[in-house]
């Protein structure tokens, strides 16, 4: 029996599914995913079915999230959770993350058995922290693991390996984009009993450590290839101060959203700077 949600027969709603696939994030990441592949020389074919396979796996990572928080969101009186409210019947949402996931996984197998185990060990650090790691101080492990293996995947199904800087640069990201997604919402994951690394870092330290990641990811990915040409420079230096005005206003107004679309900013930057030095 399902306990969020009192009516017997709820429709399945594509608003209420796109509401709870975390649209933004998983558009961002598909986003960045279409650009790696395309960046690093995939075929036109191989392009289309890394973006479509990384496109699933953020639709499952984004569903089983609401599946699996649906109660504490209907606890925190959530009315941007279809799952909490009742609109998206939890069966649906169960099955929409499940086939998301397989069908991901199916599609990375397509471009090579080695681009399918890093691409289910990828979806897998997401679905990880949905189960549990979100409340444990290894919870920017999840971050580090996921975006770090998403050009390892994309180079993989060139077939290749990635230079150092590659993974490195999109773990330090993905990091940096974890803190400043949970940020406006610390005390009410609190609240109830979740306590991830930004919690337990506390807001302040917590807003320090995204900026430094931030920039550091910029510097990794236009420096670590060696020379870089003044518009490359120029480019990083400016999510550098991204990151930086992103960490001001964090300090000043912790509940703002500003930092995480500033964060995106900065993977957006990085990776076209990625996609110019490769």
């Amino acid at each position: 029996m399902e306990s969020v949600g009192s009516a017997a027969h709820r429709p399945v709603g594509v608003r209420g599914l796109v509401l709870a696939s975390h649209p933004i994030p998983g558009f961002a990441v598909t986003v960045l995913g279409l650009l790696l592949a395309i960046g690093i020389g995939l075929t036109p074919a191989r392009v289309t079915l890394f973006t479509v396979a990384v496109a699933l796996g953020q639709l499952s990572i984004g569903w089983s999230n609401d599946r699996i928080d649906a109660a504490r969101d209907k606890a925190n009186a959530r009315t941007d959770k279809p799952a909490a409210t009742g609109e998206l019947a939890l069966s649906v949402l169960t099955a929409a993350a499940v086939l998301a996931a397989v069908l991901s996984v199916a599609m990375f197998v397509l471009l090579g058995w080695r681009v399918g185990i890093a691409g289910l060990v990828m979806n897998g650090a997401g679905w990880t922290y949905n189960l549990g790691l979100k409340a444990t101080v290894f919870s920017g492990l999840t971050y580090l693991v996921g975006p770090g293996l998403l050009p390892v995947v994309g180079y993989l199904a060139l077939p290749a390996l990635p230079p150092w800087w590659a993974p490195v640069a999109g773990g330090l990201l993905g990091l940096g984009a974890h803190i400043a997604n949970v940020l406006p919402d610390l005390r009410a994951d609190e609240a109830t009993g979740v306590r991830g690394l930004p919690h337990r870092l506390g807001a302040r330290a917590a807003i320090v450590v995204m900026a430094i990641v931030l920039a550091a990811a910029s510097l990794v990915v236009v420096l670590g290839p060696g020379s870089a040409p003044a518009p490359a420079l120029v480019a990083a230096g400016v999510a550098v101060l991204l990151a930086c005005g992103a960490a001001v206003l964090g300090l000043r107004r912790p509940n703002s959203p500003f930092a995480f679309y500033a964060a995106l900013g900065v993977a957006l930057i990085d990776v076209v700077l990625f996609v110019v030095e490769i």
